[in-house]
């Protein structure tokens, strides 16, 4: 039986919480130590949540299997005419409907 806590993972997770830590209070630091920013950083901070959406749905998408990349589509579909919750509630419809009926 495995350990609880590997001392590798544990050092990882540290290392991890570390990093992440660094990079918020150096934006932090960064931004408040500004008068204006400039727009270069305003383009860059305004395509963060795309590129995080990204990096959460593309590997669903490519690895989930068709139901999973049928039920992307239709979110996305649904996310252009709806909020968000209805987006996300049609998405898990779509999936669970392509899954039962579909793949059987």
């Amino acid at each position: 039986m495995e350990t609880l806590f590997r001392p590798d993972m544990v050092w990882l997770i540290v290392c991890a919480a570390l990093a992440t830590y660094a990079t918020r209070f150096g934006g932090y630091v960064l931004i408040t130590r500004m008068k204006r920013i400039p727009p270069r950083m305003e383009a860059a901070l305004s395509a963060v949540p795309a590129a995080v959406l990204t990096t959460l749905v593309v590997p669903a998408a490519v690895t989930g299997g068709i139901d999973m990349a049928f039920a992307i589509l239709v979110a996305l579909v649904a996310g252009m005419r709806t909020g968000t919750m209805a987006m996300l509630a049609i998405g898990w419809v779509a999936v669970m409907v392509f899954r039962q009926f579909v793949t059987g």
